[in-house]
C-alpha cells in the first residue's frame, strides 16, 4: 500500500511516519513483505509539481498534515487553501483518487483566518478524494513537538529544562491529545477507506495543572525518581518531557557510596514497577537497534566499556554516549529514537536494563532498526 504523508517533517506528520515505518521493521524483522510504501513529503515537494506528481502516483492513501498555523491574517487564509489546492491538483495530474485523511481543526469554520482556511481546505480536497476523512483533533502534543510555536506542553517542558519559572494563565485550558495517538487514527481511517467526520476527544486539562504535573516530573527525574507512569496519559507526557532532554542532557553520572567494602549505587528508582535484567555482551558486539513507541527503557553498563547510540527514527544525526562501569551513568531511550549500544572494552560488558512494564510477547512495542546503517 503507497502512503503518502504531507507535513512529514512536522509533528503528527513525523509520528505517522514512523508508526508507517515501525510496521515495515515489524514484517522485515519477520521476513515479511513491507506492508507500507512510505512517501514522505514536504514544503519542498509540495512546491515542485513533478516531484509531487511522481509521490502521488500510484497512491492508495494520503495522510494530509501540512498547514499553516503562523503568520499574517492573509498568510493563515491564503497558506491552508493553497496547500490544499496544491495536492488537489497533484491528485488530477497523477490522476489518482486516494484515500484522503485530513488533520484539521477544532476550529474549523469559525469566522477567523483560521478557521476559514481549515474549512475551506477540508471542501477542496473531499472532492478529489477517492473517501476523504475529516480528522478534527484537539490540541497536540508529542515528542520532539517544536517549543514557543502553538504548543504549550513543548514550551513548559522547555522552559522547565532550562530552569525557568513559566508564567501561564491561570484560567487557561487545554484539550490534549497524544501525537501518536491522533497518527494512528489516521492510519486506521485511511486502511478502513470510509468517508466520515472524527472527533477524538482529548484529556482536558488546566494548564496550571499541566505545568504541575510537568513540574513534578522534573523534579522527580532530577533526583533520578521515576514517576509513577501506570495512568496513560502521565505515561505519554513523560515520553514527551524525556524526549526534550536529549541529547545534552545525558548520561547522568550517579552517587557513588564507597567504603572499604567496595561501592554501592542506586540503578532505578520509581515507575510503578516494571522490570530489570541483566546482559553480558562479548567484545565487538551490538545489541538494540531497536526503537519503542512507548516504552520507558533504562541502559546502565556496571562492567566494561561502552558507546550507546540514539538516532531519531526516520533522521541521519547518531548521537553517541561513552559509558564506562568504572563510573555508573545511565542513559535512558527516548521513544521513537532507535538505540544500540557496542561493547568497545577490552572484555565482557555487563549492562543492566530497566523498562517501566514487563515485556509482553505478543505486544513487545519493540521494532528492529539499525541505528548506523
Amino acid at each position: 500500500m503507497k502512503v503518502v504523508v504531507t507535513g512529514a517533517r512536522g509533528l503528527i506528520g513525523w509520528h505517522a511516519s514512523a508508526r508507517l515505518h515501525a510496521e515495515n521493521c515489524a514484517a522485515a524483522f519477520k521476513g515479511d513483505q513491507r506492508p507500507y510504501e512510505l512517501v514522505q513529503l514536504g514544503r519542498v515537494e509540495l512546491n515542485d509539481p513533478d516531484k509531487l506528481r511522481a509521490a502521488l502516483q500510484g497512491a492508495d492513501a494520503v495522510l494530509h498534515f501540512a498547514g499553516v498555523n503562523r503568520g499574517s491574517d492573509e498568510e493563515v487564509e491564503q497558506g491552508n487553501i493553497s496547500i490544499a489546492e496544491t495536492l488537489a491538483q497533484g491528485c488530477n495530474t497523477a490522476q489518482v483518487s486516494p484515500n484522503i485523511v485530513y488533520a484539521n481543526s477544532t476550529h474549523a469554520g469559525r469566522d477567523n483566518p483560521y478557521g476559514r482556511s481549515k474549512q475551506a481546505a477540508a471542501e477542496i480536497l473531499s472532492a478529489v478524494a477517492g473517501n476523504f476523512t475529516n480528522l478534527i483533533l484537539p490540541h497536540i502534543f508529542g515528542e520532539c513537538a517544536r517549543p514557543f510555536y502553538n504548543n504549550v506542553t513543548a514550551t513548559l517542558i522547555t522552559q522547565l529544562i532550562a530552569g525557568e519559572a513559566p508564567t501561564v494563565n491561570p484560567d487557561g485550558r487545554v484539550s490534549l491529545l497524544h501525537a501518536g495517538a491522533a497518527a494512528q487514527l489516521a492510519i486506521d481511517a485511511a486502511l478502513a477507506g470510509k468517508s466520515e467526520e472524527m472527533r477524538p476527544a482529548g484529556v482536558d486539562i488546566s494548564i496550571p495543572d499541566l505545568l504541575d504535573l510537568l513540574q513534578g516530573f522534573h523534579a522527580s527525574y532530577q533526583a533520578n525518581v521515576y514517576p509513577d507512569l501506570n495512568d496513560p496519559f502521565h505515561l505519554e507526557l513523560f515520553n514527551c518531557y524525556r524526549a526534550a532532554t536529549y541529547p545534552s542532557g545525558w548520561p547522568r553520572p550517579l552517587k557513588l557510596n564507597s567504603d572499604a567494602r567496595g561501592v554501592l549505587f542506586e540503578a532505578v528508582k520509581g515507575g510503578g514497577g516494571g522490570q530489570t535484567f541483566l546482559s553480558t555482551t562479548e567484545l565487538g558486539v551490538t545489541r538494540g537497534d531497536h526503537f519503542h513507541l512507548e516504552k520507558v527503557e533504562r541502559f546502565l553498563v556496571v562492567q566494561g566499556d561502552a558507546i550507546i547510540r540514539i538516532r531519531k527514527v526516520l533522521s541521519d544525526d547518531v548521537w553517541e554516549y561513552k559509558v564506562s562501569g568504572d563510573a555508573p551513568a545511565p542513559v535512558d531511550m527516548p521513544t521513537l529514537h532507535t538505540h544500540s549500544i557496542e561493547n568497545v572494552g577490552e572484555g565482557p560488558l555487563l549492562t543492566l536494563f530497566w523498562t517501566h512494564d514487563l515485556f509482553d510477547p505478543n505486544a513487545p512495542d519493540t521494532f528492529a532498526d539499525k541505528v548506523l546503517s
